[in-house]
């Protein structure tokens, strides 16, 4: 499990790599909000954002020991991956899903506009060399996909991860136009945050195909004190 999340971390540490340059740039452009001041440079960029998440890590992980020991405490069954996945899911969501509900410069003032021709946006980004969108949208519930099968044993299968990855994307692709956010509605975003879900799920397949089978989320049972025998006559000694 701990292993699974290392290799996430590493991906998206070389996927952000790959889409801004060097490791001295990604950390340059990381910590560029500390050079400025006003709350909304923290939470209404994408760095500050960034930057939010990254030293909210030791809280995420007192939060799972918290979890952990309170279900180790009542005999629940791989309290720790349990744990993990849950905050995991949280930590590793909705940042993303943040960043994509940032509003654009006329936000407030037009709807946004909709893209529902399938692969055309897409395109779009590949001819103007758009890495960073590609990849954004491919993580945003990548730790989605990749724990969901960890912690329900229901989802535990990549067709329903991208099932589950493709509605929680329309739901954020119509609260983009509800809200008018300035963003345009794609449905290119769908399938590539269901992509990026069903990538990371294969990813950690090898963990949750073995515990799928598993009820995690059970205590364990007490056991049971030896019976007599069925049909076992009744000592005559024996006050009733």
């Amino acid at each position: 499990m701990l292993v699974g999340l290392a290799i996430l971390g590493l991906t998206i540490l070389g996927a952000a790599s790959a889409a801004f340059g060097p490791a001295d740039t990604v950390l340059t452009m990381l910590f560029m909000p500390m050079r400025r001041s006003g709350w909304h440079v923290w939470v209404g960029t994408f760095n500050g954002v960034v930057l939010l998440t990254v030293a909210a890590l030791p809280l995420a992980a007192l939060v799972a020991w918290i979890l952990a020991r309170r279900r180790s405490a009542t005999g629940v069954r791989s309290a720790w991956r349990m744990s993990l996945a849950e905050v995991g899911i949280v930590h590793g969501t909705v940042p993303w899903v943040w960043i994509t509900m940032m509003p654009g410069a006329r936000a407030g003032d037009v709807r946004g506009g909709v893209s529902l021709v399938p692969l055309r946006d897409l395109r779009t980004l590949l001819e103007a060399g758009a890495t960073l969108q590609i990849v954004g949208n491919l993580l945003v519930f990548a730790a989605l996909g990749f724990l969901v099968p960890l912690r329900f044993a229901a989802l535990a299968s990549v067709p329903r991860i991208l099932a589950l990855a493709a509605g929680c994307s329309v739901l954020v692709e119509t609260a983009q136009y509800v809200l008018r956010l300035d963003r345009v509605s794609s449905v290119d975003d769908v399938l590539l945050n269901a992509a990026g879900a069903g990538l990371a799920a294969l990813a950690s397949r090898r963990w949750w195909r073995a515990t799928a089978a598993v009820p995690a989320d059970r205590p364990r049972p007490a056991p049971v004190p030896a019976s007599s025998p069925a049909g076992a006559r009744e000592n005559p000694g024996t006050p009733r």
